[in-house]
């Protein structure tokens, strides 16, 4: 009886606010919006202030992978808040996500603090000067420098979150029933962790894997087909600040591709979408097979191989992947990815249907 006891007066206050969310959102909506409920509720003035903000605020619609040294971040430092209000972070995120894309969000914070430690060792064994050592402790590494950010109130039917930091951008925008989960980016430093007892750690790898594992299985006629000729970019070419954008289609069109081809090209799509919790992933990778997985193009920039710079992006009708590792100086140790559904991040087309349904 006391263990039930116990158990209860925890989740009770969940069951309780889930009677305030939206009528017909599915189970992990309720629960995303019940945890966004007692998060915001928790906030202190200070916090409701950079945390709360409202729907219209135009950082919903900015994302960006740099360092808070050289980008400030809007919302409540994960450093700035309690520990029961990170436990709330992560409910939010363990239930947003599936278990691979909940441990890579993870992942890529803690890596902000191996590179802190990685860097205090050259420092103390001076392989770097303190010139250099003052820069890169400026970029303020850490945990604690993700910052969240509710877009609107999540007791209403419209409203979002986004958790960001140095290589993680995760946005969840809630439009009545409806859901928009881009974009979302992920990036690593090192994409492959060089020392300790991390050597060998790779968040990011299967993203890497199954891109080489597609290209070494076209054949001469697909490859050259597939690669565009040039220089590999330094970044992803829809970058936050790059205000460029994918509008022709380029490379191997999946149509192109045998039974075997065609199966590693949806496990990389799979390996994006199911970041997501299950059910949610689920419908985004229908919409995808919907929309024609034939229609897909695959592109590729660079090196065929691991360890050197290379690029890879699919561009679909509802959709677009992009991946590149090339690091600086063309080391291919430092990984940026996105995933951006079409017409529809930040919720936009949701967001279109439901101003046109409903009268304001």
């Amino acid at each position: 009886m006391k263990k039930y006891f116990i158990w209860n007066t925890v989740l009770l206050p969940v069951f309780l606010l889930l009677g305030t969310v939206v009528h017909g959102q599915t189970p992990y909506q309720k629960e995303i919006t019940s945890y966004g409920i007692q998060l915001a509720q928790s906030f202190n003035p200070i916090q409701k202030k950079a945390g709360l903000l409202s729907f219209s605020d135009t950082a919903r619609l900015k994302w960006n992978n740099l360092p808070v040294g050289l980008r400030a971040r809007a919302g409540v430092s994960i450093g700035n808040m309690s520990i029961e209000q990170r436990k709330l972070v992560h409910r939010i995120l363990s239930a947003s996500l599936s278990s691979q894309g909940y441990l890579k969000a993870g992942s890529i914070m803690h890596l902000d603090d191996l590179l802190n430690q990685y860097y205090d060792s050259l420092y103390y064994k001076k392989e770097i000067d303190s010139d250099s050592y003052k820069f890169l402790h400026d970029l303020k590494w850490s945990h604690r420098n993700f910052y969240f950010a509710f877009f609107g109130n999540p007791s209403d039917s419209i409203w979002g979150y986004k958790l960001e930091g140095h290589h993680l951008s995760v946005n969840f925008t809630f439009t009545g029933k409806q859901l928009s989960v881009t974009p979302w980016f992920v990036g690593t430093d090192p994409a492959e962790y060089p020392s300790t007892e991390y050597a060998g750690w790779r968040v990011l790898g299967q993203e890497e894997d199954l891109g080489i594992r597609l290209v070494g299985m076209l054949s001469e006629a697909q490859k050259k087909k597939a690669t565009l000729s040039t220089e590999v970019p330094g970044d992803i070419i829809t970058g936050a600040e790059s205000g460029k954008r994918l509008i022709d289609y380029w490379g191997l069109k999946a149509s192109d591709m045998n039974p075997a081809q065609k199966a590693v090209l949806e496990y990389i799509i799979r390996e994006y979408v199911f970041n997501l919790e299950y059910e949610k992933a689920s419908a985004e990778f229908e919409k995808i097979k919907k929309a024609g997985i034939d229609q897909i193009y695959f592109g590729w920039i660079g090196a065929y191989e691991e360890g050197k710079a290379h690029y890879f992006v699919l561009n679909g009708p509802t959709f677009l992947i992009e991946f590149d590792n090339s690091g600086f100086g063309g080391n291919a140790n430092h990984i940026h990815s996105i995933w951006r559904e079409k017409g529809n991040e930040y919720g936009e087309d949701l967001l279109k249907k439901h101003y046109q349904a409903i009268k304001h």
